[in-house]
Parts: C-alpha cells; sequence; structure tokens
C-alpha cells in the first residue's frame, strides 16, 4: 500500500484481487471532492458522480449521475451510493467522483471494493 500525503494532492493507491481479476484502485482527496478510481481494464470505464442532498428530510438522500459510460449497469449506480452514504457521514459536503474499469461487474466484486475503499479512507 502507498500512502502519500504531499503535493498536489493526498491519495493512496493500492491493489487487490477479486474473482481472479488484479483490481487497482487510487483514492484521492481534494479540498472539495472524492475521486476514487478502481480499474481492471487500466482505463477509466464509467465515470459516475454522486453527492448528498440537502434538505429537510430526516432520511439523507442522494444524487448519483452516470457522467461517462455504462448508463444501464444498477450495480455500478448502487456502488457509488453505498460510497456516497458512507463518505457523506464523515464529510457531508464532500460529492464523489467514481471511475469503475472493471471486467467483472458481479455484487461481490463490487462489494469487495467498496469495502477496500472504506479500509483505506482518506476522508
Amino acid at each position: 500500500m502507498d500512502d502519500a500525503a504531499n503535493f498536489p494532492v493526498r491519495h493512496r493507491k493500492f491493489s487487490l484481487e477479486t474473482k481472479g481479476n488484479k483490481t487497482e484502485i487510487v483514492i484521492c482527496s481534494y479540498e472539495d471532492h472524492i475521486l476514487v478510481i478502481a480499474t481492471q481494464i487500466g482505463a477509466m470505464g464509467t465515470i459516475l458522480h454522486a453527492r448528498k442532498e440537502e434538505g429537510m428530510s430526516v432520511e439523507p438522500t442522494f444524487s448519483v449521475s452516470v457522467i461517462f459510460g455504462k448508463r444501464d449497469e444498477p450495480m455500478l449506480i448502487a456502488t457509488a451510493r453505498r460510497l456516497i452514504d458512507h463518505i457523506s457521514s464523515f464529510v457531508p459536503s464532500k460529492p464523489l467522483v467514481l471511475s469503475l474499469g472493471l471486467k467483472d461487474h458481479s455484487s461481490e466484486t463490487l462489494k469487495e471494493i467498496v469495502a477496500a475503499v472504506i479500509d483505506n479512507r482518506l476522508w
């Protein structure tokens, strides 16, 4: 695991094995966003934007949109929703930009990625 807290941005990068696929993960903590890149293909893949909605509701609501890539993958949206739910409990005003370049979109793989990101969080 490489943990760097120097210029230009605080970041952490590491890899894990999920269902036979090496998954590279980079987490960057910018002043106004969290960026998470998880790739098994060496490219960005689908890019999602997730944020906590400010409102009067007791239960928090979240907005997740696909910026680029696969729009018909509900598991990718669920992954972004799970991560922003976790992030917003620590830093409510920081949105998430999530890039998922994966060979395997199974729920098992996505759960492992979410767990690894949370374990290595920078927020």
